[in-house]
């Protein structure tokens, strides 16, 4: 059982120009390549509630936290990680289905320190660590796969070897 419980309700919803405020992350950690002296990045990506395609944690920025601090609560509430929010990747528009049509989401690289073996959403998402291109291609959303495109990978490019790949010297 989780003693963690999930933050529902849109009353304490943050709304800017009309946009609903919401934070997310894409969680990535480094996984050894055997027999090389890399290491691989790997994101974490969760099912969907609502069909098929993959997701990066994400809800609503809400008035009594930080976006900082709701981009972390999401990452633990929907995906059950935990670290270190690293670089704030940018800002992405999408509609949704939703009544209130427009969102912005800020996006931050989080670097995973923990995995928990119970989290508030457990029973409804399943985590899933892929590449990179495994990832951007299971994205549901296009706006989700433009923030691991043109975001992440274009962060990553700025501080590691190329390909996804870090050498162990510089992590």
């Amino acid at each position: 059982m989780c003693d963690l419980v999930a933050r529902t309700g849109r009353h304490l919803q943050r709304y800017e120009d009309g946009r609903r405020l919401v934070a997310g992350c894409i969680p990535f950690r480094y996984r050894d390549i055997k027999d090389e002296q890399k290491k691989l990045v790997e994101v974490l990506m969760i099912n969907s509630q609502s069909g098929p395609g993959l997701l990066f944690p994400k809800g609503g920025w809400e008035n009594d936290e930080t976006v900082e601090e709701a981009a972390a609560r999401e990452a633990i509430e929907e995906a059950g990680v935990r670290g270190d929010l690293v670089k704030l990747l940018g800002f992405y528009d999408f509609k949704t289905k939703q009544p209130e049509g427009m969102c912005r989401a800020a996006v931050f690289a989080l670097h995973v320190k923990e995995e928990l073996a119970s989290w508030p959403e457990q029973s409804t998402r399943q985590r899933s660590w892929l590449t990179v291109p495994e990832a951007a291609e299971r994205s549901r959303h296009p706006w989700m796969q433009e923030a691991l495109v043109t975001g992440f990978s274009a962060w990553l490019e700025n501080w590691s070897d190329g390909g996804g790949c870090v050498n162990r010297s510089e992590r």
